[in-house]
């Protein structure tokens, strides 16, 4: 019988091969990424920050690989890697509370309590017929499926469309009809999409939480049912309006009905931030302190823009010192 262990360990029966001189000893090593994938997240008025970020990196000389966004962290994204940020920030700063509303056309008819479309039109302006491909780097906006509930990821096709689908604010926006599905807000499913990030097997993830400092972090509290909502005046008879108590920075302030959705559609984020980037962190986690800034305050950007640009500017040491660990 054949002593098999032996054959092969014979020098004469082992099989010759021979290397060309400058042929490597090891197989090379995948490149790994040079620069940050950015997950820039959702908050309204707050994205302004993520212009700010955006300019701290680059003033560092932080290379961007790829850029995932959602809500308006897809709109800041998307201008960003087409080389728009400049007219992006301009438009901004720009933004006072009547030309704000002087852009949203009302449409009690539709989905959406504002169209949209007058701001679609500033976009057209100098996205028109801009693609994914055409962009810099790699990028993804991510919206949801109304009618399933699906994360939808949008990396192909008009710039426009995807960043609209990605901001369309339920019950606020028009939401976005896209190859049969109906777009809106990614913020429902992936408010800060650091997953995103890590399913293109990026090597350093910096995530930008617009919502870190904007509720506390006890996440349920014991209340009384007795007292109503709603209080007899012993004057005059009439009911004082719906009051609430939203901590000392904003104590008594009164809701209608888009406040509600859009506090509403806050809690949302901020707890679904809080659970996905639990199960599935960052690298770096970027917290500017926004929760003084409404929703809808998007007049405040000059103001928003300098808070994430120190925040950026704070965590640059801890970039650099992964940048060179992983290189």
């Amino acid at each position: 019988m054949l002593d098999w262990a032996s054959l092969r360990a014979k020098p004469e029966n082992r099989e010759k091969v021979t290397l060309p001189p400058d042929a490597p000893l090891l197989s090379p090593k995948p490149e790994r990424s040079s620069g940050i994938a950015l997950a820039l997240g959702g908050g309204a008025a707050r994205g302004w920050a993520h212009i700010g970020v955006l300019r701290a990196l680059d003033e560092a000389g932080v290379p961007v690989d790829m850029i995932a966004g959602t809500s308006i962290g897809a709109l800041v994204g998307g201008c960003y890697l087409a080389g728009k940020l400049d007219e992006l920030e301009e438009f901004a700063r720009s933004l006072t509370r009547r030309r704000i509303f002087g852009l949203l056309d009302l449409n009690f008819g539709g989905s959406g309590l504002f169209g949209g479309m007058k701001l679609d039109s500033r976009m057209q302006e100098h996205l028109e017929n801009v693609t994914f491909d055409d962009l810099s780097k790699p990028f993804v906006c991510v919206a949801a499926e109304i009618r399933t509930g699906h994360e939808i990821w949008l990396s192909s096709g008009s710039l426009i469309t995807a960043m609209r689908a990605s901001y369309a604010l339920p019950g606020v926006f028009e939401p976005v009809v896209c190859n049969r599905r109906v777009l809106i807000d990614g913020a429902l499913v992936n408010p800060v999409p650091v997953s995103v990030c890590r399913a293109h097997e990026q090597a350093l993830v910096v995530a930008v939480n617009l919502h870190y400092d904007l509720f506390g972090r006890a996440a349920v509290i014991k209340h009384s049912a007795d007292l109503p909502d709603k209080e007899k005046n012993p004057v005059d008879g009439t009911r004082t309006p719906l009051v609430v108590d939203r901590g000392p920075r904003h104590r008594n302030a009164r809701l209608g009905i888009t406040g509600v959705m859009v506090e509403a559609f806050n809690i949302i984020q901020d707890r679904i931030s809080r659970a996905r980037m639990a199960g599935d962190p960052p690298d770096i986690s970027l917290q500017p302190k926004l929760g003084h800034i409404g929703l809808t305050e998007f007049y405040r950007a000059d103001e928003a823009i300098k808070l994430g640009y120190d925040s950026a500017k704070a965590q640059l040491p801890e970039i650099d010192r992964l940048l060179t660990v992983l290189g």
